[in-house]
């Protein structure tokens, strides 16, 4: 390896931070998504032109070879990610706790106060020396008042009833699954964008913090889909399509999916986003498993069998439905029936946003899951003050 050396001019090395982009371009980047690339890369100014050649000299953007249009690197994503864990942990309350603690020892325990007799299977590693030697000496002192003997007691006789073990709080692997609200109403009040800081936060705290957990991400509008982690810097909400008072819409499921032009995207579709959040957890082999649900309003979209043949109906229904309600319900139902756990984060900003709640509160106690009402701007820190105080807070209403 070669040094090369030259004379110092006096100004501090910059740090990863001062080679990242603005919080300024970030924020341009999460607030529009795939267009807020092509206004940078079409933008007729010599700054900015100047400021995208350096970040793809940084490695931090990236032209597709195929139609020049600008993407962003993984080394973009990974400081998007960890600059959005940073700012969520700014609005944290000091002395939270890193772990998901059980009463069962699992990889990764930690000590607490106290310690415990030894039982078999118990780890050898924990035994508190110090309590163990107490207990061996007070043993043999009583022994010797029976017995009237005296004597120093030497050499020790120990025996596995002697051992003393710290106490420990095991860390359980969790599968996570995070639904995300893509329906038209999540552009208001910047709800999208505090949404994708949870995702982008939770991605790394988890990559860095708690490497044996995993998380997906499922987007819900009138259907759903998974979000891989490089597109969540740049997913969008649907944009409103119809304003009609009211709305009855129905189509074949399959057709909706195949040609989702055919159909208004911006309803809210928690129905298919629970399923696929099941299909996503089937595959991970954790212990526990959890899904937490972003969301701002009452469902109104549900899939119901197709009467007239095979496939199901995929119904769009505004104002919100009894019906949309209780097909959602049934498939949260199904969740908790599979050992996972819900958790609603629902968006309020103002009262008149609050005749929907009957539906979480419904939603929360049929699964004996947690519901947070929150706004938009303490959405980030409450998502990950629940999960870092994970089962050491766990609550079931009803």
């Amino acid at each position: 390896m070669r040094y090369q050396y030259g004379e110092f001019d006096g100004q501090p090395f910059p740090t990863p931070d001062d080679l990242f982009p603005s919080a300024n371009v970030v924020d341009f980047i999460l607030q529009h998504g795939e267009q807020a690339l092509d206004a940078m890369q079409n933008a007729e100014d010599d700054e900015l032109a100047q400021l995208i050649q350096q970040m793809i000299d940084a490695g931090l953007l990236e032209r597709d070879e195929g139609t020049g249009q600008l993407r962003i690197t993984p080394k973009m994503l990974r400081g998007i990610q960890h600059k959005a864990l940073l700012d969520i942990f700014e609005g944290l309350n000091r002395g939270n706790k890193e772990g998901h603690l059980t009463e069962d020892p699992g990889r990764g325990d930690e000590r607490t106060d106290g310690t415990k007799s030894y039982e078999f299977g118990d780890p050898l590693s924990e035994i508190d020396l110090g309590a163990t030697m107490r207990r061996v000496l007070s043993r043999q002192r009583s022994e010797q008042v029976e017995s009237s003997s005296v004597g120093t007691g030497l050499p020790l006789s120990i025996t596995p009833a002697d051992f003393e073990l710290h106490r420990t709080e095991g860390q359980a692997d969790t599968a996570l699954c995070i639904l995300i609200d893509l329906s038209g109403s999540m552009m208001r009040w910047g709800r999208f964008l505090q949404a994708k800081r949870v995702a982008l936060g939770m991605t790394a705290l988890m990559r860095r913090h708690f490497p044996q957990d995993t998380v997906d991400f499922v987007g819900f509008y009138s259907t759903a889909s998974r979000i891989r982690e490089d597109e969540l810097p740049l997913v969008m909400p649907k944009p409103v399509t119809i304003h009609d008072h009211q709305v009855r819409l129905r189509a074949p499921l399959d057709q909706a999916l195949a040609n989702p032009q055919s159909m208004p995207q911006h309803f809210t579709n928690l129905q298919l986003g629970l399923r696929m959040a099941q299909q996503v957890l089937a595959r991970r082999g954790a212990a526990n498993k959890q899904v937490f649900i972003i969301t701002d309003g009452q469902p109104t979209a549900h899939v119901e069998p197709n009467e007239a043949g095979a496939g199901d109906m995929l119904y769009l229904l505004y104002p919100p439905t009894e019906r949309t309600s209780t097909a959602t319900l049934k498939e949260a139902l199904r969740c908790q029936q599979r050992g996972i756990r819900l958790a609603t984060f629902a968006l309020i900003e103002d009262y008149w946003g609050m005749d929907w709640v009957g539906f979480v509160d419904q939603l929360t106690r049929l699964t004996r899951g947690t519901a947070f009402y929150c706004s938009s701007e303490d959405l980030s820190s409450t998502v990950i003050e629940s999960y870092l105080k994970g089962k050491r807070s766990k609550k079931f209403v009803g």
